[in-house]
């Protein structure tokens, strides 16, 4: 981030905290930390960088837009 409480200098990363809390964290309830931790590792590690599709990539993965993009 560069500019203190403006949310524009940093759109990308604010547009995936919305998402993540949009599909997961406000879905569930964690009775720990340590629960809540693993869930979200397993959300970004597992579903949003290896199956959940993003217009942005086309309706790819990152994972298979980056596989695509490393062999053209």
């Amino acid at each position: 981030m560069s500019r203190k409480g403006n949310c524009w200098d940093n759109a990308y990363v604010e547009s995936f905290f919305g998402t993540l809390k949009r599909e997961l964290v406000y879905q569930r309830h964690y009775a720990t930390r340590d629960e809540a931790k693993q869930d979200i590792f397993e959300y970004i590690e597992v579903f949003y960088n290896r199956q959940r599709r993003h217009s942005t990539l086309g309706y790819h993965s990152p994972a298979e837009y980056e596989a695509r993009a490393a062999v053209a």
